[in-house]
């Protein structure tokens, strides 16, 4: 079982950063591969970018490629997605998520979601 809780999500205003995190409560968390994912109001959920377990190899949809990081702390059982150059369009709720199989774009291969954290790119 791994508990998963998102933190960060702000109004920033188009062009900023903002870093989320997610905190996992899991003595197995360096198991679990982790990713983040998206859903802006009336959009399907959309993978953001995934960290294998051991750190070392990241992904991201193009969409946020140059301009989010995703990294993870192992000591910490922390996630974290770093955001700049926000876009009005990079307004969602993002959520964190792990697997065991996966760090991928198929939200099905996730086993453990966090309830999201509130993104909001506006002026």
């Amino acid at each position: 079982q791994v508990q998963l809780v998102e933190s960060g999500g702000e109004l920033v205003q188009p062009g900023g950063s903002l870093r989320l995190s997610c905190a996992a409560s899991a003595r197995t968390f360096n198991t679990y591969h982790m990713a983040w994912f998206r859903q802006a109001p009336g959009k399907e959920r959309e993978f953001v970018a995934g960290i294998k377990m051991d750190g070392l190899i990241t992904r991201y949809t193009d969409s946020v490629k140059g301009r989010f990081a995703i990294s993870r702390d192992r000591a910490e059982n922390m996630v974290y997605l770093e955001m700049n150059s926000l876009k009005p369009e990079d307004t969602a709720v993002s959520s964190c998520a792990a697997s065991r199989n996966s760090y991928g774009v198929y939200a099905t291969a996730y086993d453990y979601w966090g309830r999201g954290t509130q993104v909001t790119v506006s002026s």
